[in-house]
């Protein structure tokens, strides 16, 4: 098993800039590699670029460029090399050989901080089985065992228990994790089709990750719930009551926090959290105000979201953080609202916007309750948008009018 050192491990960042990349966009996302380190409870002592049309296909970085990181490597004693980009196995390899250090990318780097993050059963094993088939290629060729999985950044998960390295003994637990999963999303449905068949409008937290949406979870909500300055804070969906205008008809379901280039295999392992999307009647896109890389964080949504197929499910984009914003801030996106999650009135202004988006898609209704209707009229006020109720004197009914939540819905 590998040694690991007391104390927080030393990274040396690698990026290559290839053509895809334009040079704003390559900074912002270096910049967002080094945050990821240091969420993984990483030290970056340095980062090394290069500029290439497209990675070497053997190494991902040129001879030269191999040499001066190896260099690096010794003199500032560097336990761990992420690389911005996602290698192969071979070029795992082949750099891990050269630079005689532990080497692994952007993709085994998210998948470490979602081991960390992950806590309902759900979540564990969504993780487990990423990182199983992320890891499996990476395991042949020279007979390495999971032996390397024994400690430091992206090791955690399957790895905190010594594993045996026969492909075979992996597929095994592939093969049992899937199997354990499919009871885990059947019971996650059920819960979902119940919440559906009620009346409930529900809205659905979504943006980048670190926008401040658990924050708004816990504010709006008045609930508990884990709220860091961290990127993937929340990755188990957590949904909790809402009440507007006294009215406890809306929930309210924090979801895992989208990114740049969410890897495919993250995309396919956290796909039954990502369908609770899907059934919302309202989504809340939180947006970072105070982000310099604000822009590149709402493309990156809204093409997630495009490619999950969302587009007819309504949005309110709430730019958060506004307390932090630059002065010159202009909200781009609408529908919006510019609001602090940690300011009351502000959140009030959320409220409103809320209860005028979901009049957009509801029912309006209008019904007489007798008094000795009691129940019936309680039900009214505690599942509806109740928007008046009078008392007709002279035919001795109340006369309720208000919005419900329509089981009728668009998708185009």
């Amino acid at each position: 098993m590998l040694e690991v050192a007391s104390g927080p491990e030393r990274v040396l960042i690698v990026g290559v800039q290839t053509d895809q990349y334009q040079d704003q966009k390559f900074m912002e996302l270096m910049k967002e590699m080094h945050a990821l380190t240091e969420t993984a409870q990483g030290q970056v002592i340095q980062k090394i670029v290069q500029k290439m049309s497209r990675l070497d296909h053997r190494t991902g970085v040129g001879s030269g460029k191999l040499q001066e990181i190896k260099a690096q490597v010794e003199v500032e004693n560097i336990d761990l090399v992420i690389f911005f980009n996602a290698l192969t196995p071979s070029m795992n390899r082949a750099i891990e050989d050269e630079l005689g250090v532990r080497v692994i990318d952007r993709v085994q780097l998210i998948l470490d901080i979602f081991a960390m993050r992950a806590n309902s059963r759900e979540g564990k094993l969504q993780v487990s089985l990423a990182q199983y088939e992320y890891l499996l290629p990476r395991i042949g060729g020279k007979g390495k065992s999971l032996s390397r999985l024994g400690g430091g950044i992206g090791t955690r998960g399957p790895g905190e228990t010594k594993l045996e390295s026969d492909r075979r003994h992996i597929r095994s637990r592939i093969n049992q994790i899937k199997k354990e999963l499919v009871e885990v999303v059947a019971h996650r449905e059920r819960t979902r089709l119940r919440r559906q068949s009620g009346r409930e409008f529900n809205i659905g937290l979504v943006g980048y990750t670190n926008a401040g949406k658990s924050t708004l979870l816990t504010e709006l909500t008045h609930s508990e719930t884990y709220v860091q300055d961290q990127l993937f804070a929340t990755l188990d969906p957590l949904t909790r009551q809402l009440t507007i205008k006294g009215h406890p008809v809306f929930t309210l379901t924090d979801t895992v926090g989208f990114i740049e280039e969410l890897p495919t295999e993250l995309i396919q392992a956290f796909k039954s959290t990502l369908e609770e999307i899907r059934y919302m009647d309202l989504l809340l896109h939180v947006v970072d105000a105070s982000n310099p890389a604000r822009d590149m964080h709402e493309e990156t949504v809204l093409r997630i979201l495009e490619d999950m197929d969302l587009k007819y499910v309504p949005i309110l984009t709430v730019y958060n953080k506004r307390d932090l914003a630059n002065e010159n801030f202009v909200p781009i996106l609408k529908p919006n609202v510019v609001i602090s999650a940690k300011d009351h009135e502000d959140l009030e202004v959320l409220k409103e916007a809320i209860w005028t988006e979901c009049i957009q898609t509801a029912d309006y209704y209008t019904v007489t309750v007798l008094p000795e209707e009691s129940d019936l009229l309680a039900l009214y006020q505690q599942k509806t948008m109740v928007v008046s109720m009078e008392y007709d004197e002279e035919g001795q009914y109340y006369r309720i009018s208000g919005y419900r939540r329509s089981h009728h819905r668009k998708e185009d």
